[in-house]
C-alpha cells in the first residue's frame, strides 16, 4: 500500500491545478472569452489537448512556422467555462491550446506529428500526474481533410507499436474555443521555477526536444 500512497502524494504535489499560488486563484475565474476561429489572412489555426496546457503551449511555440499559441478550453458546448469549473470536471472541456501557424512553413499533418510525439495518447483522462477528463487527449479538426488526416495519424501511431496500450485520442470538431484566464498564458515562460514546471513541464519539454531534435526553432533549447 505504500507505493500507491506515495504515488498519490506526488500526484497531489505536482498536479497542474495544485501548482497555482493561492494569491492567484482568485483571478483565475476572470477574463475568459470566446476566441474567433477565423484565421488571419495567409495563416491557419489548429487545436490540440494533451494534458496541462502550460507545457503544451511551450511545445507548439517551439515549432517552426508556429506564430503564436493560446491556452484555453475546448471540446464542450457548455458556455463560459472558467478554470475552476473546468478543473471540477463539470463543463466537459479539455485544457487545450489554439495554435496559429503559417501553412506555407508547417502543415496540419506535421502539427499532428508534434502532438502525438509529445504526450502519451494511451491514458484515458490522464496525462502524467494530471487526472480528469479535462486532461484527455484530443486532436481537433476544422474540416473533412483535417479530420481524415487526424484519424490516419491516430491509426499510424497505434500501428507503430510504440505503445503497448491502445490510442485513446479523441478526434473532435473544433467548434468553440475559450481563451483561458490571462494568468495561464505563457505560464512556463513567466514561472520557470514553479514546482509543477520544474518537475513536470520541463522534463516533458526536454523529452519532446530530444525526440524532435533538429526541427525546432533555434531559441527553443529548453523551457528554462
Amino acid at each position: 500500500m505504500k507505493i500507491p500512497s506515495f504515488f498519490f502524494l506526488l500526484t497531489s504535489l505536482y498536479a497542474c491545478g495544485q501548482a497555482i499560488p493561492n494569491s492567484n486563484r482568485q483571478a483565475t475565474d476572470q477574463a475568459v472569452r470566446k476566441v474567433s476561429l477565423t484565421a488571419p489572412a495567409g495563416k491557419a489555426i489548429a487545436g490540440f489537448a494533451s494534458g496541462c496546457f502550460w507545457c503544451v503551449e511551450e511545445i507548439f511555440e517551439a515549432v517552426p512556422g508556429v506564430d503564436s499559441t493560446i491556452s484555453g478550453y475546448a471540446g464542450s458546448n457548455t458556455p463560459n467555462p472558467t478554470y475552476e469549473t473546468v478543473s471540477n470536471g463539470t463543463t466537459g472541456h479539455a485544457e487545450s491550446v489554439l495554435v496559429y501557424y503559417d501553412p506555407k512553413v508547417v502543415s496540419y499533418e506535421e502539427l499532428l506529428r508534434v502532438f502525438f510525439v509529445s504526450h502519451d495518447p494511451t491514458t484515458p483522462n490522464q496525462q502524467g500526474p494530471d487526472v480528469g477528463s479535462q486532461y484527455r487527449s484530443v486532436a481537433f479538426y476544422q474540416n473533412a481533410t483535417e479530420k481524415n488526416q487526424a484519424e490516419q495519424a491516430k491509426v499510424a501511431v497505434g500501428n507503430s507499436k510504440k505503445f503497448s496500450r491502445p490510442v485513446v485520442t479523441e478526434i473532435s470538431p473544433l467548434k468553440e474555443f475559450y481563451r483561458a484566464e490571462e494568468y495561464h498564458q505563457d505560464y512556463v515562460h513567466h514561472h520557470p521555477d514553479n514546482s509543477y514546471v520544474v518537475n513536470v513541464s520541463t522534463p516533458r519539454f526536454e523529452q519532446f526536444r530530444r525526440t524532435y531534435a533538429g526541427k525546432l526553432k533555434p531559441a527553443a533549447t529548453s523551457v528554462r
